[in-house]
């Protein structure tokens, strides 16, 4: 289907890589009742792939695919609780790993958007991955509303601490609703500066490719650069609301996950009442 950030991510893991859709119509629904889709990164286990994490970031990235498993447990409990609109959970499935065949820095590749990327670091996979994920989304199930959630950057915990997922959106009442869902369900989460305008062309230029998978300048909000790569694959002509949550640290307590992200997801879907 053309999805080469997926493809590339997941091609050197023996289990080739997969999206999973799952999609739930309430009886009786109505020919104009919203859409919502659920995007989640789900990276098995991430090695860095040839752009190798060391031996002390390595362990625990079994934790990866985090985005993807907050995302299925909500669509689990959206469709027990009862949703009133049509709702799709897509899991972004791949295993960063190595091999001969993996994806290489240097390597141009085509996203499903059909814009190129030049790689420059194959561990900022999740992007990749999500950025087709977003794509598929908007083009063929249609909703008014776009949710990805990834443990996407080691720069949100710098951004918005250990206990607050870090939060970008295109619509600034939506991205109060998501705060005062997280205030009321403890899944808390805080807004991250929004600004494509200047942080596509400053983080992720390319010579060879429409950009680069990862911004050169350290420094420069690291994680709403990469929530912006994101975004930059979503079609043109799509109007709806897009939210984006990195949710690297909250995601886990040592080696524990903490389900972060299920309770937040159902209160401001307006799913579960508190």
């Amino acid at each position: 289907r053309g999805m080469g950030g997926l493809w590339n991510v997941g091609k050197a893991a023996p289990a080739p890589p997969a999206l999973a859709i799952l999609s739930y119509e309430p009886t009786g629904t109505a020919a104009d009742a919203k859409t919502v889709c659920w995007v989640g990164k789900g990276i098995v286990y991430d090695t860095g792939g040839l752009s190798m994490k060391g031996k002390l970031d390595m362990p625990s990235m079994k934790r990866d695919m985090g985005g993807s498993a907050a995302i299925l447990g909500a669509f689990q409990a959206a469709i027990k609780i009862g949703v009133p609109y049509r709702l799709h959970a897509l899991l972004c499935l791949a295993e960063n790993s190595v091999d001969s065949v993996a994806m290489r820095p240097d390597d141009v590749i085509r996203l499903m958007s059909g814009k190129t990327v030049e790689v420059n670091n194959t561990d900022a996979e999740g992007r990749l991955v999500l950025a087709d994920g977003v794509y598929y989304a908007a083009t063929v199930l249609k909703p008014s509303l776009i949710l990805d959630m990834a443990t996407l950057t080691g720069a949100q915990v710098t951004a918005t601490g250990k206990k607050h997922a870090a939060l970008l959106c295109n619509d600034a009442e939506v991205e109060q609703e998501f705060f005062k869902a997280g205030v009321s369900t403890g899944d808390l989460v805080y807004p991250i500066v929004y600004c494509p305008e200047l942080f596509m062309p400053q983080a992720f230029n390319s010579e060879v490719a429409d950009m680069k998978n990862s911004a050169d300048d350290r420094r420069n909000a690291l994680s709403s650069c990469a929530g912006h790569f994101i975004e930059a694959h979503l079609p043109s002509d799509y109007a709806g609301q897009w939210v984006h949550i990195d949710m690297a640290s909250p995601v886990a307590e040592e080696q524990r996950a903490t389900g972060w992200g299920v309770a937040l997801l159902l209160k401001a879907g307006g799913i579960l009442d508190l």
